[in-house]
């Protein structure tokens, strides 16, 4: 284009006094100088202007310009030389003007393209950060809200810079809707606008006392961002201001000023039509779209500073194996300080905690980057008494962005979390010498208890009261007997691991007859009728026949035990849409409302209205029943109402 537009300039004659500067003139008597035909200078033009047009927008431009100049230097010298001796005309000046205004458009042309990309890339890192309007308009409720909880508010009204640069009201809180100021009919009200732009103006919070403008005092905080202002916050306050509440409205007055120029960048969202360069609306809206991006960067360094202060040590490093954070928990866990952690990578941390179980991290760091499953381990350190927790796993993008192809997130970094479960070990050795002290110290008294008091209840010789306080010893050591079993196997079985439960296909139809077999006498006692509620075809589930059949025994045990005599309990199995359902109908006492929650706890057992607490019950079968479906990935559930009965429930997944 450039080499063209220069033919038609040349050919018009519009450089000639160009062109003779460049060329050294003829004297009287001598032959005139020869221009070349016109063919082969519009050939020169376009060819010259082509090559350094082209030769710019592969190499770059401050490439280019030694290159360049000597070019043109040369071919001033070859000009002048060539009219002096020769007496030909190259066309130096048209040449070397196409050749400059192609190296011009090239290099216009490259910064259009890089505006755009930029332009672009905005856009897309900037949607990131945007909300939708009802949300935007939601946090700056939810930040005067917060205001509202520690100052005594009686309005409060947030301002953002209209079109115009004039302050307009975007949001508003009311501790009385009735007495709010009506804006822009007021003269109170516009002397309030003035209190905010003397706050914009000096940068600083103003305070106007109690009388000076009416009856309450108010204050003006200037929003800011990024060194721009982006509005006001006006509060009315029914109270004196307090000097020591300064530093927490400038923290607020930060996040509503962020919250202010995400919207507004949000409203002015960029296009590629024209580039920064020429247009100062498209400069404008880049602007509010990095002061948006720098919003979003500082709101998430505050995740850090959480972690910074939590209990756990956590540290994040980057795939290349460099530290990115590492929070004083880690420190103190790994033994560092702040210099020595600067000058280590992801393997000098975790070697910080090599032991018997973890002697060779690399290894861990591979199974963590292959299977991207995390790596789990507990240390002990005998040295310093100390048992840590370590975690290692692979952060992984949870929206997706960047996806691997593989249907899976790509990873981002290593997140190691390091737990101290020293004091949970020394508990758990505790209830480990609690159980074995009950499961041996407690067990012996108590069976020498109950066979002695067997033995003098046969003495013929005994009267009756005191063959009564023996059948009195002899109930409650068999009950606590029965309380130790049943804690001992809830204990036994949250202390096992679920893979140590042996499963098998397992019909719960045939479970529900078995347990009903075993509770027939009892239920026969009480003369309670047993009935089984036939279901069809039932799927088996994967689950313990052992465990299961005591759960579903213990259920029937009590609807039996806490059922008037002469009623029904009634067993179904049900087929639901992902599992198995046995469910145990009773017409007995039922549990109060306020009993629901807590029937499944360990050692709670119901009063019923006059009635004390039934002192033959551990308090322990329902713990159980629900630790055992639990367990097996199950469910239980309660429906009751008192008087009219209850319906125990347990779900498992089925096959």
């Amino acid at each position: 284009m450039a080499g063209a537009g220069m033919c038609v300039v040349w050919r018009a004659g519009l450089i000639d006094s160009l062109q003779a500067a460049f060329v050294v003139s003829v004297g009287r008597g001598e032959a005139p100088l020869q221009s070349p035909q016109t063919w082969l200078g519009l050939l020169l033009i376009v060819s010259i202007s082509s090559s350094a047009g082209f030769f710019v927008s592969r190499a770059g431009a401050r490439r280019s310009f030694l290159i360049l100049g000597l070019g043109f230097l040369t071919t001033a010298a070859a000009s002048l030389i060539a009219s002096r001796f020769l007496k030909i005309d190259i066309l130096f000046a048209p040449m070397a003007v196409g050749a400059t205004a192609a190296v011009f458009l090239v290099q216009l042309h490259r910064l259009w393209l890089l505006d755009t990309q930029l332009t672009e890339h905005l856009n897309h890192t900037s949607a990131r950060t945007e909300t939708a309007e009802s949300l935007a308009q939601s946090r700056l409720n939810s930040g005067l809200k917060l205001l509202q909880t520690i100052l005594p508010l009686e309005e409060a009204v947030v301002f953002e810079v209209g079109d115009l640069g004039a302050l307009v009201p975007c949001a508003r809180l009311r501790s009385n809707p009735g007495g709010a100021l009506e804006s822009g009919r007021n003269a109170v009200w516009r002397r309030l606008i003035e209190l905010c732009d003397q706050a914009v103006e000096t940068r600083e919070i103003s305070v106007s006392l109690a009388g000076q403008i009416d009856s309450l005092e108010s204050v003006a905080i200037p929003l800011r961002h990024e060194g721009r202002t982006v509005g006001a916050l006006l509060l009315r306050l029914r109270e004196s201001f307090d000097q020591s509440d300064r530093r927490l409205l400038s923290a607020v007055g930060a996040q509503v000023a962020r919250n202010l120029q995400r919207e507004e960048a949000r409203k002015r969202k960029l296009n590629g039509h024209l580039p920064a360069l020429v247009s100062a609306r498209t400069s404008s809206h880049r602007l509010h779209a990095f002061d948006a991006i720098s919003g979003f960067l500082t709101e998430n360094r505050f995740g850090a500073q959480v972690l910074a202060e939590a209990s756990d040590g956590y540290a994040i490093a980057y795939l290349d194996g460099t530290l990115g954070f590492v929070n004083p928990a880690m420190l103190w866990a790994a033994r560092l300080n702040e210099s020595e952690a600067h000058q280590i990578d992801l393997f000098g941390l975790l070697d910080r905690f090599r032991s018997g179980v973890f002697d060779e991290p690399s290894i861990a760091v591979r199974r963590v980057l292959q299977s991207g499953e995390p790596y789990e381990r507990e240390l002990k350190f005998a040295d310093r008494d100390q048992t840590l927790e370590l975690r290692i796993a692979l952060a992984t993008d949870r929206n997706g962005n960047g996806s691997n192809g593989n249907g899976g997130a790509p990873p981002l970094c290593f997140a190691i979390r390091v737990r101290d479960v020293s004091k949970m070990k020394e508990f758990e050795q505790l209830k480990s010498d609690m159980i074995s002290l009950m499961s041996h110290e407690l067990r012996t008294p108590l069976t020498s208890i109950n066979g002695f008091a067997e033995l003098l209840v046969l003495d013929d010789k005994l009267s009756e009261e005191s063959r009564e306080f023996l059948q009195i010893i002899t109930n409650e050591s068999q009950r606590m007997s029965r309380m130790i079993d049943t804690f001992l196997s809830v204990t036994g079985l949250e202390r096992a691991d679920k893979k140590e439960v042996t499963k098998i296909a397992l019909r719960l139809d045939e479970v529900v007859r078995e347990a009903l077999n075993t509770v027939q006498p009892l239920a026969k006692k009480k003369r309670i009728r047993l009935t089984e509620q036939p279901n069809g075809h039932i799927p088996p589930v994967a689950a313990d026949k052992s465990l299961i059949t005591q759960a579903v025994t213990r259920l029937l045990d009590n609807a039996i035990k806490y059922s008037p005599e002469r009623t029904a309990v009634t067993v179904s199995t049900v087929l639901e849409a992902e599992a198995v359902r046995i469910v145990v109908d009773d017409r007995g006492y039922g549990v109060p409302a306020e009993s629901i929650d807590r029937i499944w706890e360990k050692f709670y057992r119901v009063a019923r209205d006059g009635q004390e607490k039934d002192e033959q019950s551990t308090g322990l079968g329902l713990a159980f029943v629900k630790e055992v479906v639990e367990q097996h990935g199950g469910s239980v559930a309660v429906e009751s109402e008192v008087g009219r009965g209850s319906k125990f429930s347990f779900a498992l997944p089925r096959l």
